[in-house]
């Protein structure tokens, strides 16, 4: 968005410019954090303006639904590299009980558990790519911060109504959406 548009927009304050890595572009809006299960389960979810640092994004989350990782002690949390950092991870461990598994950085030797991450990057990329895709979640249309978040809350309601549904049926793939792509 130009600058001119940028300040006349309702989400001027909330929204900001980032850096997206995977697409090699800077995008103005908001940053979608999100934590699942190994199934794909939408756990938590926030929106953050891109200039806000993950780790503080995440500790924020983690913090508001403290009672989330109360109730499930021992998690393990995987992450990529940019959640790197020896006071995070300690946080995580004494304030959650949440243990972080990521990549190594290039000055770092190789991290406990390090090789399965690839299998892993699959699930959080299909993840990304049905909010993207299916749900369409980057051409939501919204104007205002309220509706943003109303737009982004029923994609993600919407991901766990599918799962949550194809498990109780017997489905054998509890991620998919095909069947309700119409």
């Amino acid at each position: 968005m130009s600058r001119p548009t940028v300040k006349r927009s309702d989400l001027a304050g909330w929204a900001g410019y980032g850096y997206c890595a995977s697409h090699s572009r800077f995008f103005w809006g908001l940053r979608l954090y999100l934590v699942c299960t190994p199934s794909g389960m939408p756990i938590l979810w926030a929106l953050a303006n891109p200039k806000l640092g993950e780790r503080e994004v995440l500790a924020a989350m983690l913090e508001v639904e403290a009672d989330v990782a109360a109730e499930h002690p021992g998690v393990l949390l995987i992450t990529d590299k940019g959640f790197a950092g020896g006071a995070f991870e300690r946080m995580l461990d004494d304030q959650h009980r949440i243990t972080l598994l990521r990549p190594s950085r290039k000055d770092e030797a190789k991290r406990f558990g390090e090789p399965m991450l690839k299998s892993v990057r699959q699930l959080i990329e299909s993840v990304n790519d049905t909010l993207k895709g299916q749900l369409d979640l980057e051409r939501h249309g919204a104007r205002t911060f309220e509706g943003v978040a109303i737009r982004v809350a029923q994609r993600v309601l919407a991901l766990a109504a599918a799962i949550w549904h194809n498990h109780r049926t017997g489905q054998a793939v509890s991620r998919s959406l095909t069947a309700y792509d119409h």
